[in-house]
């Protein structure tokens, strides 16, 4: 099929993704692998709870035979997304305590607002929104929020305090949103949610080493599969099997407006394998941000007015290329300049407000450098001869 053949049909602007995996762009390019495993799923049929366990159990397998026996992932569930997984993990852990109250209640799983045991915990400086604010998911599975600490700093006594017999959860966030000083490592979170028997609930999203997350405990941990995994817009939700099965219950509750389709389930599979077998095990299957982003700075450095460094990512080993602005005002102006010309250029602009603006390197190719480099060589020529 031709290129440009949606993009003339619904009149589509061409994108070049300098973000990262963002949701507003589409997440993820995907491969031929993972394509086709999406056309397998997508033109035959099955037994769909019946293929919500198999691929739950065949990714479990892999993943376990890969750490060996130091795996604490019993059981996965593909979801939609990790916002779907977030809210029907949440509503898991609610429904486990009606159920154990009113077990012959039909809808006893999906009944919350008649009961106390809904409150959910997280991190003042975990609260954060992603796109949609996290807290609406927690409320959508029928959660009640309470804040631990502060902005700038949570610790275990914080926790601690907030814990009565009404909490059903332990959220934690780790992502490069979170306030990251001062807060409670994921390894005290394990062993604090431990020793006080609430089960927790990681959401990783962006987090690209599930094997090491395998190892650390935590009740259910959610992946988003359309970021770390260059996979299909789903999630892979790993825990506890009474937690993976619970969830499965969801899928008669709040799961039905959230469901994942056949073709995903497959897709999905075949991005974990290629995790698996491809990148885990050869680390040149990787992406070597650092060497794209020296380039990369290299040529920007040659624009006139342009001073351009590499930076790191808070959490992760991704590495971009940075741009500091003298004022505020021109970086504004460079964001909202390259997204209105053909093709649009998205940069990552959380730093805009003290003039910083960072280019991911890992989804734009040799061609798409060379026209960001073109546009900004236009873009600071244009605004050198207005401030003239």
């Amino acid at each position: 099929m031709n290129a440009n053949y949606y993009e003339n049909k619904l009149d589509l602007k061409k994108v070049i993704n300098a973000s990262g995996k963002m949701t507003i762009l589409g997440v993820s390019k995907v491969n031929k692998k993972v394509i086709d495993a999406q056309n397998y799923g997508a033109t035959n049929f099955f037994e769909m709870d019946d293929l919500y366990i198999k691929s739950g159990k065949y990714i479990t397998n892999l993943i376990n035979e890969k750490v060996k026996s130091n795996s604490y992932f019993e059981d996965a569930q593909i979801v939609s997304c990790t916002s779907a997984g977030i809210a029907q993990m949440v509503a898991t852990t609610i429904a486990e305590n009606i159920t154990k109250i009113q077990n012959e209640k039909l809808n006893a799983p999906f009944d919350f607002i008649n009961f106390k045991k809904r409150e959910v915990i997280i991190a003042k400086g975990h609260n954060i929104n992603y796109g949609t604010p996290i807290e609406i998911m927690i409320k959508l599975g029928g959660g009640i929020v309470v804040e631990a600490g502060y902005a700038n700093m949570c610790n275990l006594d914080d926790f601690n305090n907030k814990l009565t017999e009404n909490t059903t959860a332990i959220l934690y966030v780790k992502s490069h949103h979170t306030v990251q000083k001062n807060m409670l490592s994921l390894e005290d979170m394990v062993k604090f949610s431990k020793s006080k028997n609430v089960p927790l609930i990681v959401d990783a999203a962006a987090e690209e080493d599930i094997l090491a997350y395998s190892k650390l405990g935590a009740d259910v941990v959610i992946f988003s599969t359309s970021k770390g995994l260059n996979g299909p817009s789903s999630a892979i939700v790993l825990g506890k099997k009474k937690f993976i099965n619970g969830l499965r219950i969801q899928n008669k509750g709040i799961g039905r407006a959230m469901k994942v389709d056949k073709s995903t389930i497959f897709g999905t599979i075949r991005a974990i394998e290629d995790y698996i077998y491809d990148i885990s095990s050869n680390e040149t299957n990787k992406i070597d941000t650092y060497t794209i982003a020296t380039k990369f700075v290299d040529k920007l450095n040659k624009i006139q007015n342009i001073n351009a460094s590499i930076v790191k990512d808070s959490v992760r080993e991704i590495y971009r290329a940075s741009i500091q602005c003298e004022k505020p005002k021109i970086a504004a102006k460079i964001i909202k300049m390259q997204k209105e010309q053909s093709p649009s250029i998205y940069v990552r602009e959380y730093q805009a407000n003290i003039g910083i603006i960072e280019y991911d390197v890992r989804a734009i190719s040799e061609e798409e450098i060379e026209i960001i480099i073109q546009s900004l060589k236009n873009i600071m020529k244009n605004i050198e001869e207005h401030d003239e």
